[in-house]
């Protein structure tokens, strides 16, 4: 492989003044300058969330083919489209846009670039557009502060006599939802947490993570999240009023804790931490960890009883559970399962712990007082979610490859009933408030919210690449 020639200083000098001319002629011919210069290290990003198209627009088809932020001297920075082509309900929904990193600094708005725009149907046909639109919205990148810009179309100041589209978009922060309607997702794709409305799905904003965050746990009444960021060997702790990372405990190198559980007076956090065998009791108002107890190889997930006083580890590693009394730090007992407990809950009564696993086709029901198994029904292979509802025990259930979620009948434990869902779905929780299902889609980077009664979608979000767990406000 060939390699650059070494300029003596003379050349090298001359070299430089062509380009400097080259560069300027250039410049001069073009109408708009791309900002290429390297990002700082405290670069954040922008992230440019769509509104549905509305019912007027029911027959314009919009193809884009860019889109960029504007700093206030001109330039572009580039964003990168999630999707390109705009039509109404498809899907009707808010999605993200586009996304990319941009330096701190002062933004005059946005410019989008269309490709094409026609009216489909009887009587349509291509629509003359212009080539690039300008939206006006003054925002200002601060350092590692994430911006978060809704869009939508002003369909009726785009469309103008004869064929011809200028399309009008208008730009705003989004909504925050009241502190009652806030919901999270753990973006372990992206390094983001997003804060949406539980009910309309709309995002709220998003905040950056260390890297691979995973489990959360919500202290409602403090306006407080804590996310296991998986890739850091840390714990973070987020004020969903500021949508910032208030505070950090760093573990143990190694420790790569994957979940959170916290105690029902929101005092004590309980961590699995994969990575060094072992859970972490955590002061959760101090940020410190108090102790550690040693527990069967990379637990997956964790669980605390309704009263905060015993923690359930799942040992996926070791076919194992290690039960934990909380308060004395200590193990109470080891439960041998079958072949890699993934994740365990308790029924209403907290008499019956229920528990998946990777590397079998079984439910196993262990009783919590004697801490014996008292059953193990056939559920299929491929377990991946697993939430029992604690108003009438019906215990939900999602396997890869399915397309559904299963729903088994607590008495019998045999499948009564289905709710369709097209991906692989990572987590199940349930919204007491609005009797509603939430779902984690790593496929496709979304939150779901499935009414129960129904069985149908009633708002979805886009939260960031392979989402895997999700947490709410009024969860049951």
């Amino acid at each position: 492989m060939g390699r650059w020639p070494v300029l003596p200083g003379d050349d090298l000098r001359a070299l430089a003044g062509a380009l400097l001319v080259l560069f300027a002629a250039a410049g001069c011919a073009a109408s708009r300058l791309v900002d290429k210069s390297p990002l700082p290290r405290d670069e954040a990003r922008i992230h440019l969330y769509l509104l549905p198209l509305p019912p007027d627009a029911a027959r314009l088809e919009v193809l884009l083919e860019g889109a960029s932020a504007v700093r206030e001297d001109g330039s572009l920075i580039p964003l990168q489209l999630a999707f390109n082509r705009l039509r109404a309900g498809d899907p009707d929904r808010e999605r993200r846009l586009a996304s990319g990193p941009a330096p701190p600094g002062r933004y005059a708005g946005l410019e989008l670039r269309i490709g094409s725009a026609a009216l489909t149907g009887e009587g349509g046909g291509a629509l003359g557009t212009d080539a690039a639109v300008t939206v006006p919205f003054l925002f200002t990148v601060q350092e590692k502060q994430p911006v978060v810009i809704s869009l939508r179309l002003d369909h009726a100041g785009s469309m103008t006599e004869g064929m011809r589209f200028q399309p009008s978009f208008v730009a705003e922060a989004p909504p925050r939802p009241p502190s009652g309607l806030i919901a999270l997702a753990s973006a372990r794709g992206s390094d983001e947490l997003a804060i949406f409305d539980k009910v309309s799905g709309r995002i709220a904003g998003i905040v950056p993570t260390g890297r691979r965050p995973g489990g959360l746990a919500l202290d409602s009444a403090r306006r407080r999240a804590y996310v296991a960021v998986t890739g850091e060997d840390r714990i973070e702790a987020i004020g969903l009023l500021e949508q910032a990372v208030l505070a950090r405990l760093n573990l143990r190198v190694g420790d790569e804790p994957v979940e959170v559980a916290l105690t029902p007076d929101g005092q004590t956090l309980v961590t699995a931490n994969a990575g060094s065998s072992s859970a972490s009791i955590v002061d959760a108002l101090a940020l410190v960890e108090r102790a550690r107890v040693s527990v069967g190889n990379e637990p997956g997930s964790v669980l605390l009883d309704r009263a905060g006083r015993r923690a359930y580890l799942f040992n996926t590693g070791s076919s194992s559970i290690t039960v934990i009394d909380v308060a004395a730090r200590a193990v109470v007992a080891t439960l041998g399962t079958e072949a890699g407990p993934l994740r365990g809950q308790l029924d209403r009564d907290g008499r019956r712990l229920y528990v998946i696993h990777r590397a079998s086709p079984y439910l196993t029901i262990f009783d919590t007082n004697t801490l014996a198994a008292v059953a193990r029904t056939y559920v299929g292979p491929g377990a991946t979610a697993l939430k029992v509802d604690p108003k009438t025990d019906r215990i939900y259930l999602a396997r890869r490859k399915t397309g559904i979620l299963e729903i088994f009948d607590p008495a019998s434990l045999l499948p009564t009933d289905s709710i369709p869902v097209d991906g692989e779905i990572s987590f199940v929780t349930i919204d007491d408030e609005g009797n509603a299902l939430v779902l984690t889609l790593p496929g496709s980077g979304e939150a779901r919210r499935i009414g129960i009664a129904g069985k149908t979608a009633a708002a979805r979000t886009d939260v960031g690449a392979d989402p895997r767990y999700a947490a709410l406000v009024g969860e049951r």
